[in-house]
């Protein structure tokens, strides 16, 4: 991700001393990466106070994965749970919280629909992505509702000085084909990148045994779009803007159906986002942000005469930050949110606007003996009232290859439209409710434990040790009716190790928790308790090859636990050739010993049934990026 000299400046400061960004990815593994998210500004990733995971350009190249959900499950603590093949409905699980209960940003803005309360992670275009951050743990203090398990955040492609044209074509599995192009450029003052892809599958028939109506193919279509452009107006005021927009189709199976029909999601997922940072002098920057962000979902059904209905979600915020550097130990960062959620909906809801605004504080101290941190967050929302959010953070280096992590964070999630809003039920035998608008949000404290080492070879090893309680779970009663009554405890430890042996780059991670809620005593419905990643690569000259090897334990589909979803293991290889310097191919083979497996279930009027995923897939591929 390409930095700005005014950025690279703020960051530079004493107090998180750091080298400049590494070129390559034998540079990434000696010089300390820079992170944005766990803190709101730039930091070196070894001096992020919550565990952070990232993936730049080069790491999504390597490991070529073709989805952000697949780029996730590589993520130390995170199962998925997906409906079906590519295109289908994912949901990440981080650190044993729902879907709903991680925060997903694109370029600083919010995405993800207002009725569910989840972002569709599965329709953002892989090749419009040059950098995603992972942060694991609570991050309301710094970004209000939904940071429970973390944040997710996704960097829009970036440009560099020069002129670099790049043309990709693809084609697999399933008659898959990919057609990605782009440009990207400037000089030093301005950087620019524009980028275009179109992905299409004809995918796999999702359900295994329908009742004769729709065992069809059910194939996904992306466009997407993506621009940005920064210009640096002089040494101490920069500007930019980033925009991306992906569209298309995602075809389901209506498994009661007698009659094909071919339902299908005909979505529009965007973002836009523009800034103005200014860096008055040594001590103070601030920066402005302004964003807009949709998320538009049409589905039909023509054998279903329910099954037609439109969710449209348009977001709009706004944020104005300043960081102080008081001194070379202390630093300060204080800021203001606000954003408003419009629905849009063939749903008649009972309400369809709600804005929340916040002012956050945050404090950190730094030398060389110990550092601290402490933050506030006071959210005040149309619908609930106010939320407070703090956290607090102690980092000890033990000699020169060891630090230890203490820290303690709060978060909460608000509750959906669906939740708060949703329409009655009516019939002939009266109205009832669905929704409840005197709900609360969702409310969390977590304490964790991180110790940190670094290995020989530019290696490293890191565990953690972490307890969630949730209170205040929006769950549905005896009527259906969305009620605060649920309450659940997660404990949990992740280790990751990363050296290079033999010439192999080696990622190796593990996650083991225990999801439960303490009111039935039953483990969290979709979580597994045990996650095991290996990936291995290696240059070989001109050539590579690289071997993926995923392991999750059995999950409950249900709250009673009556429903096990067994567990399953997955191995992946991959190779690439530089055939000349502008020129590539590169092949992958994923489910390479063919395993029939499934993450979660869907209903039938005779039971339930796994919903298929893909047996063993090929792609091959050809990048041109030519010299001018």
């Amino acid at each position: 991700m390409k930095l700005s000299r005014l950025t690279l400046a703020v960051a530079l400061l004493p107090v998180t001393g750091f080298a400049a960004e590494p070129e390559t990815y034998d540079d990434a593994l000696k010089l300390p990466a820079l992170v944005v998210t766990s803190g709101r500004q730039v930091e070196p990733q070894r001096q992020a106070t919550a565990a952070t995971t990232v993936f730049t350009r080069k790491d999504i190249e390597r490991l070529q994965v073709r989805s952000v959900p697949e780029l996730l499950g590589r993520v130390p603590g995170s199962s998925l749970v997906q409906s079906g093949g590519r295109g289908s409905q994912t949901g990440l699980f981080l650190r044993g919280t729902s879907p709903a209960q991680t925060l997903v940003l694109v370029d600083g803005q919010r995405i993800g629909s207002a009725s569910s309360g989840t972002p569709s992670l599965e329709f953002l275009a892989i090749d419009q992505i040059e950098r995603v951050e992972v942060t694991r743990g609570p991050r309301s203090s710094l970004y209000g509702s939904d940071a429970i398990g973390g944040v997710v955040q996704i960097f829009t492609r970036r440009g560099e000085p020069g002129l670099q044209p790049r043309l990709r074509i693809a084609a697999g599995s399933h008659n898959t084909f990919e057609r990605s192009l782009g440009l990207s450029g400037g000089d030093a003052a301005t950087t620019f990148n524009l980028g275009a892809s179109m992905d299409d599958t004809r995918g796999i028939d999702r359900t295994r045994d329908n009742l004769g109506g729709d065992a069809d193919r059910d194939a996904f279509r992306n466009r997407a779009l993506s621009f940005s452009l920064s210009h640096q107006l002089n040494d101490s005021l920069e500007a930019g803007l980033t925009v991306l927009d992906q569209r298309g189709q995602a075809e389901y199976d209506d498994a009661n159906a007698f009659a094909s029909g071919q339902p299908s999601d005909d979505f529009l997922l965007s973002s836009a986002s523009g800034y103005l940072q200014a860096r008055f002098n040594d001590v103070w920057t601030s920066k402005l942000s302004l964003g807009h962000s949709e998320d538009k979902r049409d589905t039909s059904d023509p054998t279903n005469p329910f099954g037609n209905f439109t969710f449209n979600t348009y977001r709009d915020s706004a944020t104005w930050q300043n960081t102080l550097q008081l001194t070379e130990q202390h630093q300060l960062l204080a800021g203001l949110d606000w954003y408003e959620d419009k629905l849009h909906s063939t749903t008649a809801f009972n309400e369809t606007e709600r804005w929340n605004q916040a002012a956050f504080i945050q404090h950190r101290y730094q030398d060389e003996w110990f550092g601290t941190e402490l933050g506030l967050r006071h959210d005040k929302n149309e619908q609930f009232g106010s939320e407070n959010s703090w956290n607090a953070a102690l980092r000890v280096p033990v000699g020169t290859l060891d630090e230890v992590m203490l820290s303690y964070g709060e978060g909460f999630r608000a509750p959906t439209f669906n939740d708060l809003y949703f329409p009655d039920f009516c019939s002939s035998f009266g109205c009832f409710a669905s929704a409840n608008p005197n709900l609360k949000p969702e409310r969390s404290k977590t304490y964790e434990l991180q110790w940190r080492h670094q290995l020989a070879n530019d290696g490293s090893f890191d565990v953690s040790l972490y307890r969630t309680d949730i209170r205040d779970m929006i769950t549905l009663d005896e009527n259906f009716i969305p009620q605060n009554v649920a309450t659940a405890r997660i404990n949990g430890l992740e280790a990751s190790w990363n050296q290079t042996l033999f010439g192999w780059h080696t990622r190796l991670s593990a996650g083991l928790i225990d999801p439960r809620d303490r009111d039935s005593g039953h483990t969290l419905q979709r979580r597994a308790k045990r996650t095991f990643s290996l990936y291995l690569d290696r240059e070989f000259g001109d050539f590579s090859a690289g071997l993926g090897w995923q392991l999750v334990s059995q999950r409950f589909d249900d709250a009673a636990n009556t429903i096990e979803v067994p567990g399953y293991g997955v191995l992946g290889v991959r190779a690439g050739w530089q055939m000349t310097p502008e020129l590539r191919w590169e092949a992958k083979v994923d489910n390479l010993l063919d395993r029939d497996y499934f993450s979660t279930t869907y209903g039938r009027m005779d039971g339930r049934y796994g919903y298929r995923e893909e047996g063993r897939t090929g792609l091959l591929s050809l990048t041109w990026t030519p010299t001018l």
